[in-house]
């Protein structure tokens, strides 16, 4: 599964009836972790944004990008992802969000 700021995972195996769309947002996120820490699924790893992603990124998340040594969180396993929505209100930069998946 590939990654994507605007389009995110989709999460197959919620507690919902409908799956689950979760979105880390690479222009607000500063890697500090707490999103990591909370998730009892194990959804997220800290990592560095690739190179090949950066410039697809606007001024002000280049900018964070920048400052905090380009750490963001990447979503490892996102069918791991139960909605529970922990992650959610650990960011203090409101990066992540959860969302209706979008049927196909």
């Amino acid at each position: 599964m590939k990654y994507s700021a605007t389009s995110g995972y989709r999460a197959e195996n919620t507690p919902f009836a409908n799956p689950r769309t979760i979105t880390a947002c690479p222009n607000h996120c500063e890697g500090k972790g707490p999103c990591v820490a909370v998730c009892p699924v194990e959804v997220f790893q800290m990592g560095v944004l690739p190179k090949d992603r950066r410039p697809g990124l606007s001024v002000k998340g280049k900018i964070k990008g920048f400052v905090h040594g380009w750490k963001q969180v990447q979503a490892v396993q996102p069918d791991a992802c139960r909605a529970c929505g922990l992650c959610v209100r650990a960011c203090p930069e409101k990066a992540i969000t959860l969302a209706r998946a979008k049927s196909a």
